[in-house]
């Protein structure tokens, strides 16, 4: 029996999975019967270990859904206490930045294109192993001051060429006396030369258009290698700490567990090296944009995605709400926005497609509560990188983008396993959200330009 069998229609309008299977844990998964037909026939045991972890009180299935580390790729749980790392991803606080300005499209031709691209590039280094060209030969105390500190830190020490109230949050607070777990498997170290560069993978910086025909800038991008680095030595802790865990992709620890506390702060440093990393870059392609189109870009709002955060919830009270791959999204009214410009209109939640396909900047709506005031992070992926690697055609692909007038980097060779096709229509995703009462639809983006570091596994098969 395939396992979307076992669903049943909420009369909220999402669907339900079957609580014999998940121990009682309710599991909301709101997407289109399509979207469900389609989705991964392995899905199923990593929604059950998100269900699995001690203390789980719900689980969500955002639209954008695919199979991860452990627990699927568009999740959110809530829990009593326990905190998880693979609901959170080795991308500690991985999340988005989206600016507009007030240039006409028309301006954006292919010649400023190739510029806007060349001089972003030269000022951000892409690629999984890329360094910092802003942020040169940062000190490990600098460093622990910017991870500690957040964009407060950065502003105070580097002066800010953005609004600071177009952001989620300035910093995540860590505790005074946590002492940063250097080394080990992980090697954490690795981000301190890293602030203010990409990375790889589905990273991307973008150029695009909004349907008011101005120019916008999106950025994707996390916490690096430091990130990384200390997931990495989480898990390990987790397993030596109880090796009867089935698998070490559901590493945790419980509030009693003596590295709670550490990976806790690991969460809030992490998410705080994102932040900035972010802002950062933001800097760097403000500037480049200027120097393309010889005007200012506005910092529409930086958002996180992968942490986990104590949040009031109705139906559940204060949970820690882990977010994989899925977004943040507070409605207007929510008590975690008293006090901000948002607090009566909602924040706006970004949500990238595909470099070949539309972006959005959705609104939250009230529903929202019933998602743990979550929605995606992006269209998800429907073929894994392997599997794009192996059945897409480059010359194809590459004569798709040309066709469509989408520059990627300079010489226009598109990393394959991050091409369109490997992507959900974001539309579709949009709409499962916009259908389920989560959000409205702000604005849409079309893709004009595309940074993105390559894969050179890509480049030896096509």
């Amino acid at each position: 029996m395939p396992w979307q069998d076992r669903l049943t229609r909420d009369a909220a309008g999402h669907f339900v999975l079957d609580p014999a299977l998940t121990r009682g844990v309710p599991v909301r998964l709101f997407l289109t019967e399509h979207l469900l037909e389609t989705t991964e026939e392995n899905l199923l045991p990593q929604i059950l270990n998100a269900c699995a972890f001690p203390g789980v009180r719900c689980v969500v299935v955002t639209p954008d859904v695919h199979y991860g580390y452990g627990v699927p790729v568009g999740c959110a749980i809530a829990t009593d206490g326990t905190l998880a790392m693979g609901p959170v991803g080795f991308d500690i606080g991985c999340g988005m930045m989206a600016a507009r300005s007030s240039v006409p499209v028309g301006a954006a031709t292919s010649e400023r294109r190739l510029a806007f691209n060349r001089e972003v590039m030269r000022r951000v280094e892409m690629g999984a192993g890329g360094q910092s060209r802003s942020l040169k030969h940062l000190t490990r105390a600098e460093f622990e001051a910017i991870v500690r500190g957040g964009a407060d830190h950065y502003v105070a020490r580097y002066g800010a060429a953005f609004d600071r109230s177009n952001a989620e949050r300035h910093r995540i607070p860590v505790d005074d006396d946590w002492d940063i777990p250097w080394g080990g498997r992980g090697k954490p170290e690795r981000g301190v030369s890293q602030v203010g560069s990409l990375g790889g993978g589905n990273h991307f910086m973008e150029l695009q258009a909004d349907q008011d025909g101005k120019l916008w800038v999106m950025v994707h991008t996390g916490s690096r290698g430091f990130g990384h680095g200390l997931t990495t030595n989480f898990f390990q802790l987790a397993k030596q700490e109880n090796p009867a865990l089935p698998s070490l992709d559901l590493g945790y620890f419980t509030p009693d567990s003596r590295h709670w506390r550490s990976y806790r702060n690991a969460v809030a440093a992490g998410g705080n090296f994102a932040i900035v990393n972010r802002l950062v870059i933001f800097e760097q392609v403000a500037r480049a944009f200027f120097d393309a189109f010889g005007e200012a870009l506005e910092l529409v709002y930086e958002i996180s995605h992968n942490l986990a955060q104590l949040e009031p919830h109705p139906e559940f009270g204060d949970v820690w709400v882990h977010r994989k791959g899925a977004t943040r999204a507070f409605p207007a009214g929510h008590p975690l926005l008293a006090g901000t410009r948002w607090e009566r209109a909602g924040h706006p939640v970004l949500i990238p497609g595909s470099n070949q396909d539309r972006s959005f900047v959705l609104r939250p709506a009230a529903g929202a509560a019933q998602s743990l005031f979550s929605v995606n992070h992006g269209a998800g992926r429907r073929m894994s990188r392997s599997a794009a690697l192996r059945e897409l055609d480059r010359r194809e692909i590459e004569d798709q983008y040309r066709s469509a007038g989408i520059l990627v980097n300079t010489d226009g060779r598109v990393p394959i396993d991050e091409a369109g096709p490997a992507y959900k229509p974001a539309r579709e995703v949009v709409d499962a959200v916009v259908g389920a009462g989560l959000a409205t639809v702000e604005f849409e983006l079309r893709p004009l330009a595309s940074l993105k570091g390559t894969d050179e596994r890509g480049r030896r098969r096509h």
